[in-house]
């Protein structure tokens, strides 16, 4: 079985698409995957509670308990590793990643983000596209690289931006795009068995 481990800090709705496809598109039978895990820095996450209530495991690992960057991030990969990892995903982890779990990861940490990459690396996306006069904006879903924002890209989906929008209407309408890209992104890397090769 391919152990998953998704990561979040907050409500968990990427998360929460990717556990409805895992139930919905039987990946236990088609992939022979499931979700091992969801681990948060923060304790009070919502989506902990939609995890556990699904019968997943769930772990905390809380950033501020650490002194160091790479403190928090050696805890957070023993964590991880307890759960015999050949994905781990980021849906909505509001942290910026040391090098040394990156690469401890490489070419089996994914992230979602909302823009069309290389377009609008890092925070305040949907405003930055509407200030640049897009005309469409989108999600995609890449490797993580030691370079933020950065990395493959495994999909992309396009979002238009109307003439009215702001940067809360254009987020809405990208979001709900993510909770559909996500799901067929991870889906297309488990199908793909090449992909499927555990460093330890």
């Amino acid at each position: 079985m391919k152990n998953i481990v998704i990561l979040i800090s907050g409500g968990g709705s990427n998360m929460a698409a990717i556990v409805r496809a895992t139930e919905r598109d039987r990946w236990a039978e088609r992939f022979g995957a499931r979700i091992a895990a969801v681990v948060s820095n923060k304790a009070e996450a919502g989506g902990l509670a939609l995890a556990a209530a699904h019968g997943i495991a769930t772990e905390i690992v809380p950033h501020k308990e650490f002194p160091t960057r790479e403190a928090f991030d050696e805890a957070l990969a023993k964590v991880v590793d307890a759960h015999s990892p050949d994905l781990v995903v980021l849906a909505g982890f509001m942290r910026i990643l040391t090098p040394g779990f990156v690469e401890r990861y490489a070419g089996r940490l994914v992230n979602i983000h909302p823009s069309l990459l290389p377009a609008f690396p890092g925070l305040n996306t949907h405003q930055r596209a509407i200030d640049a006069g897009c005309k469409v904006a989108g999600v995609t879903v890449h490797q993580v690289t030691t370079e933020l924002d950065h990395g493959p890209i495994l999909a992309q989906a396009v979002v238009p931006v109307l003439p009215d929008d702001t940067a809360a209407t254009l987020a809405g309408r990208v979001l709900a795009q993510e909770h559909q890209l996500y799901p067929r992104a991870i889906a297309g890397w488990l199908a793909d068995t090449s992909r499927h090769i555990r460093k330890f």
